[in-house]
């Protein structure tokens, strides 16, 4: 019963968008790894898909939702800047085989606050979370997880 913490796919450089930054698109790499997703998580069990509202997260996980015929649902508590706790608290409703897909920052504190309370994230060299990237915290509690598994982003030409 895997929570999966996805990074939204690539979505180009926020700098060189011009507009609201909620709307900023996946751009076509950013695509191609949505699809990528739907294989990396073939053997994964998902039976709910959480996301930022912002469109390049909801963009990021269209394709696993249609090909797994479960619902996008979008949800504030993954938008950029929200603190520690309110994720949390989403991981407690999410319920096991969860897609909770989100941004950077959000992803990065998770990612760090797991190493700073001593489990297995890979050492320093392991804090990442790349675009299109997954982070898999497997166990009855995704705050306090049996073991923790980095799926890199997929690759697709």
């Amino acid at each position: 019963m895997p929570l999966l913490l996805l990074r939204h796919v690539h979505a180009g450089d926020r700098r060189s968008w011009d507009g609201d930054d909620r709307r900023r698109p996946a751009s076509e790499r950013g695509r191609r790894q949505a699809v990528g997703i739907v294989e990396q998580y073939a053997d994964l069990p998902v039976r709910r898909i959480l996301t930022s509202p912002y469109t390049r997260c909801v963009e990021s996980v269209e394709p696993l939702a249609a090909a797994r015929g479960v619902e996008v649902e979008r949800d504030d508590a993954l938008a950029e800047g929200v603190p520690l706790d309110v994720v949390h608290r989403l991981f407690a409703q999410a319920g096991p085989d969860a897609v909770l897909c989100s941004h950077g920052d959000v992803i990065g504190m998770v990612v760090r606050d797991l190493h700073d309370r001593g489990v297995d994230v890979g050492g320093p060299d392991g804090l990442r979370w790349a675009k299109g990237s997954t982070w898999l915290l497997a166990g009855a509690d995704p705050r306090r997880p049996a073991s923790v598994r980095y799926l890199p982003p997929p690759q697709r030409p």
